[in-house]
């Protein structure tokens, strides 16, 4: 098992997270005192089930998307 103090942990999270994700515990330390671990989850881990296109048609666009949201006349900082 690793251990390293919590500054540590915090400035190089993704490289604890990878040591997790091989399957090492991590403990994690507040002044060299243990304070609590970080363990692997056990079992193959569940495949993404996201699809590409799952939302298509779920939202309606109303106006034009490329005219401005307000005239440049409200606009102050352009006078």
């Amino acid at each position: 098992m690793k251990s390293g103090n919590m500054a540590e942990i915090k400035a190089h999270f993704g490289r604890w997270m990878a040591t997790v994700q091989e399957g090492e515990e991590v403990q994690i330390c507040k002044r060299n005192v243990p304070i609590g671990r970080i363990i692997p989850i056990k079992g193959s881990p569940k495949k993404n089930q996201t699809q590409l296109g799952c939302g298509h048609g779920t939202v309606t666009i109303k106006g034009n998307l490329t005219d401005p949201a307000f005239s440049e006349n409200d606009w102050e900082m352009l006078k």
